[in-house]
């Protein structure tokens, strides 16, 4: 098959690799529609330390498609269904596991090749997180899921509740379905960034009730209270960009009472410094969550197939594998959200 292989920061090339036959508990999907991700652009420009872990290696994972074959004892699917599965699926049994916390699992191995024609699903993605889908439903939809799943997976955590007043610094693809996600818990949201391109989908896509062009408003500490109800500061205040100074810029938009959600994941090492006396005397809440679960991952299939979330607008492009490289690099100069993958359309 045709597949992307990584080789280091940079360094990814278009090959034939053998597909890798299915063992016990395993599919091979034949990929229909693959997306770019955030995540993959970061590790395409600086390596990634958890995702990739062996030099060559598969690439992207956000994928839908149909089963091509089985391994043996596998239940519940057949060749020909029409399936999303998730890049990870918990062991059920560590420590974490044990406390329904999931996504924490100490063996969560991440599954990587989406940008191929092919894709062997391991065994305990098969079974926890591999869905078939709606006849009704495109595969580029689909293909969502998993970017959806992290966001379904914030939003129920924070906790929003209709009326609420909620921020969100950072519109990319994630910044965008999390604002879109608070609009359908009834939040008024006001949506901050700097891209043209993302500030007309936050709009268009999100339905945010304000929508601040950051490179005009460069305070949006000011505009986050003006606001807010009273003027008091955001009920929630939402980071989807990962960059230490913006986590602590959105600490200082919420009010006393209030809640901050440091979603967007900085570099390895960072620090911040917040002001103790306010998060204490203020009676703040500080989280942060971290991938997806099944549950999630469930969540964000229905969110799709109900139409609710448009996630189709998110599409910059549609692309064959032999541009994935150029991909990367439309992203690099903020000239895309998601590009639209098909493997199987080649040049």
């Amino acid at each position: 098959m045709k597949a992307i292989q990584y080789y280091g920061p940079q360094n990814i090339k278009l090959e034939e690799v053998m597909v890798k036959p299915p063992e016990e508990g395993e599919v091979v999907v034949k990929v229909m529609a693959a997306l770019t991700c955030g995540t993959d652009v970061k590790t395409f420009r600086r390596g990634h330390p958890v995702l990739i872990k062996n030099i060559p290696s598969g690439f992207g994972h956000e994928f839908s498609g149909v089963i091509e074959k089985l391994g043996r004892n596998v239940e519940g699917f057949k060749v020909g269904d029409r399936v999303v599965a998730a890049n990870s699926a918990p062991c059920g049994e560590c420590f974490y596991c044990r406390r329904g916390e999931y996504n924490l699992c100490e063996n969560l191995d991440l599954l990587n090749g989406a940008y191929a024609q092919y894709i062997t699903v391991p065994a305990r993605i098969v079974k926890k997180n591999m869905l078939i889908l709606p006849d009704n439903l495109p595969f580029e939809r689909a293909a969502f899921c998993e970017p959806l799943a992290n966001v379904v997976h914030g939003v129920e955590r924070t906790g929003i509740n209709p009326g609420d007043s909620v921020g969100i610094i950072g519109i990319g693809p994630i910044g965008l379905m999390f604002a879109r996600l608070a609009k359908l818990k009834g939040a008024r949201v006001i949506a901050a960034g700097r891209n043209p391109i993302k500030l007309k989908m936050a709009e268009e896509f999100a339905h945010a009730d304000e929508v601040v062009d950051l490179t005009k408003y460069p305070n949006p500490e000011k505009i986050f209270k003006a606001f807010s109800e009273e003027e008091k500061g955001l009920d929630i205040a939402v980071e989807c960009v990962g960059l230490p100074e913006i986590w602590e810029r959105i600490f200082s938009c919420v009010r006393p009472g209030g809640k901050v959600h440091f979603f967007g994941g900085c570099k390895s090492g960072s620090t911040v410094t917040f002001d103790t006396t306010k998060m204490h005397y203020g009676d703040i809440t500080m989280m942060s969550v971290f991938h997806h679960t099944p549950k999630y991952f469930r969540m964000a299939l229905d969110y799709i197939a109900s139409g609710e979330v448009e996630v189709e607008k998110l599409i910059t492009d549609t692309l064959p594998l032999e541009k994935v490289e150029y991909a990367m690099n439309q992203h690099i100069e903020g000239k895309a959200l998601k590009f639209l993958i098909k493997p199987n359309n080649l040049l």
